[in-house]
């Protein structure tokens, strides 16, 4: 373990002079978050013995299809919401942090709340949903319009 800690910290030794003639330390941590990236990906070939990625560092044909076999992706927060409001679950005010509890319960599905926000405030502007001021928090509550 030590030995592999050794040759990755002579590798960022190597690099830093050119990482560090970047002013913006956003470049910067793009560049070694990057690298980083590379260098996992390269290991993981390694020690795998396949051949994950082709030569310009993208995943080849028939191990994207592998990827797509391993099941659906995840419905969006529109989707949710929109089978939420079909439901019974606005008959009762909501906050927006219930909602997304909700739905990492029941969809499994890990929305932040600004992910939510923007497609509760259509359904809000499209009369399908009645958006309030709590008195308690000062927060917006949703309901079935």
């Amino acid at each position: 373990m030590s030995k592999h800690i050794e040759k990755l910290k002579k590798q960022l030794v190597e690099v830093a002079e050119v990482v560090n003639s970047f002013q913006s330390e956003a470049v910067q941590v793009r560049i070694i978050d990057r690298l980083l990236d590379v260098m996992i990906e390269s290991e993981k070939v390694d020690a795998d013995g396949s051949e994950i990625f082709n030569k310009k560092g993208r995943r080849t044909r028939s191990e994207d299809d592998n990827f797509a076999a391993l099941g659906r992706k995840k419905p969006g927060a529109t989707k949710i919401l929109n089978q939420l409001l079909n439901s019974d679950f606005f008959d009762v005010t909501r906050s927006i942090s219930s909602i997304a509890n909700y739905c990492k319960d029941q969809f499994d599905s890990d929305f932040k709340t600004s992910e939510l926000s923007g497609v509760l405030l259509k359904l809000a502007n499209e009369n399908k949903l009645r958006r309030e001021r709590s008195n308690e928090n000062n927060r917006f509550e949703y309901i079935k319009a």
